[in-house]
């Protein structure tokens, strides 16, 4: 089962801060990420999400690679890459997974511009190294699918440094 926890960090840039950390902390076997993707809400209350992998870009190199293998079976290389990059691109743009776009959008709305949501999907989780290890960058938990004791442990663990002009939380799902 994975758990979703939402942060919210005074700027993107401490945000994406914390973000390489749980990166750091997965390739010591810390924690299991499925998605972490910021979002920031401008001036003019447009929501952007700074998602990890963009799936447009990976959709229009694989298509391209296929489009040029098929392509050249055909003697049309050129033409097989171009329509391959279309295609892929397209159902690159169509394709989504780990944590859902919209929903993302919806809790962002409520941030104030300038702050930053950090979401996190994690399967497996050592909560107690990873709270140790984003503790100091502070925070307020925005929304989290965790139980109530390691929810309140979180929340116990970011309260020391607080976010200024942060939304008030939202209660876990």
């Amino acid at each position: 089962m994975s758990d979703l926890v939402v942060i919210v960090y005074p700027s993107e840039a401490k945000a994406e801060e914390v973000r390489q950390r749980l990166f750091k902390m997965q390739k010591e076997y810390l924690v299991q990420l499925h998605d972490a993707v910021i979002a920031t809400k401008s001036e003019d209350g447009h929501v952007r999400l700074n998602q990890i992998i963009n799936t447009t870009a990976l959709g229009a190199v694989s298509g391209s690679f296929w489009g040029l293998l098929i392509g050249a079976l055909f003697l049309m290389p050129a033409v097989g890459a171009a329509v391959g990059a279309a295609s892929g691109a397209l159902s690159g743009a169509l394709t989504d997974f780990g944590i859902d776009d919209n929903m993302m959008k919806e809790i962002a709305a409520a941030v104030q511009p300038g702050n930053a949501a950090l979401f996190v999907l994690a399967e497996k989780m050592t909560s107690d190294k990873v709270i140790d290890g984003i503790k100091d960058a502070g925070g307020v938990v925005l929304k989290t699918s965790l139980d109530r004791s390691k929810e309140q442990a979180l929340r116990d663990a970011l309260a020391n440094t607080s976010v200024p002009s942060s939304p008030a939380p939202i209660p876990a799902a």
